[in-house]
């Protein structure tokens, strides 16, 4: 897995955002879209759109309090403006989760390749699945608690054959 790639440092370049509010999909997305800081090849208008968009087909709720929102379609051209971004919710949100469970947290993917997105999709499955990871999201845990969750498990994963 490249560095650059890895779950870790896409969400250290999109960084956690807390207390998004709203009571749907469409008005947590807004909220959270827009504290984003400004993307410098993608408006925040066509982002918003594209996962608007990709939500009406299926939604992105996995279970546990978790979502994936993210375009279907990849909106930035470079590896360089790839990140993560993770919410955790103001107030739970029906999204219609595999689970029927509400949603606490998003995980907002924008990748460069239907290939990194994929990818990172795989390890987000992976490590919502983990009691460690899921913990530290129920307990809105710090940026750096998180990456450092994160990046050992990713350690562990190239140390493997």
């Amino acid at each position: 897995m490249d560095e650059i790639n890895g779950l870790a440092e896409l969400i250290e370049r999109g960084g956690i955002y807390r207390g998004v509010a709203g009571t749907t999909p469409r008005e947590v997305m807004t909220a959270f879209i827009k504290a984003l800081p400004p993307l410098p090849s993608v408006p925040k208008d066509t982002l918003l759109q594209a996962v608007l968009e990709r939500e009406e087909l299926m939604s992105t709720g996995i279970g546990e309090g978790i979502a994936l929102p993210h375009p279907r379609n990849p909106l930035v051209s470079t590896e360089a403006e790839q990140f993560a971004a993770l919410a955790f919710l103001d107030i739970a949100v029906n999204w219609n989760s595999l689970d029927g469970k509400p949603v606490e947290t998003l995980l907002l993917i924008v990748s460069a390749s239907a290939k990194t997105h994929l990818r990172v999709l795989s390890e987000i499955t992976f490590f919502s699945r983990e009691q460690g990871f899921r913990r530290l999201l129920v307990g809105r845990s710090s940026l750096e608690e998180l990456l450092l969750y994160i990046r050992e498990t990713e350690k562990n994963w190239r140390r493997k054959p």
